[in-house]
């Protein structure tokens, strides 16, 4: 019998020549689950979030938002909105809901669109209404950047918008 012939026939090594085509397919599916589910997982704290900053806007009196020139009028209220919106809290002294949301001022966005058309019911007595757009963007904590993967072109946004009902 040859030496091929012998070799051939030999199942020795074949497990591990198996685990070893077939190991960077599984780690690429397992991280790449992990990954996913953490997208999605931030996604949702941050979609939460700015939900949370509408809400919160929307319960503020009429006198904080300046139609005139739609912004919100009054810098602590701003300030608290924001807050909301990272942390849940609006004195912000709470922990962020996402990593790398920070205490970053400029990572939330809150303006203020006032329709003039709309001066019935609640809004007999204010001649508008307000309408408070919370968003915001920022860059995608990743589990895979931790290991040295570029990740650095993700970004999570998300917004939401609310009607201001006064206190």
């Amino acid at each position: 019998m040859t030496l091929l012939a012998r070799l051939g026939r030999h199942q020795g090594g074949a497990a591990a020549a198996e685990l070893a085509l077939c190991l960077p397919m599984m780690m690429a599916l397992i991280f790449g689950s992990m990954e996913a589910g953490n997208y999605m997982l931030t996604e949702h704290k941050v979609i939460k979030g700015v939900r949370d900053g509408a809400r919160y806007a929307a319960r503020q009196p009429f006198t904080a938002f300046d139609c005139s020139s739609n912004s919100v009028a009054d810098a602590d209220v701003e300030g608290a909105i924001k807050a909301v919106t990272r942390s849940g809290q609006p004195s912000g002294n709470a922990k962020v809901r996402v990593r790398n949301w920070g205490s970053n001022d400029a990572d939330v966005s809150v303006t203020v669109d006032c329709d003039t058309t709309t001066t019935t019911g609640l809004y007999a007595d204010h001649g508008s209404a307000p309408r408070v757009r919370v968003s915001t963007a920022f860059a995608y904590p990743s589990l895979l950047g931790a290991l040295g993967f570029d990740t650095g072109g993700i970004a999570v946004r998300a917004e939401s918008q609310a009607a201001v009902m006064g206190l």
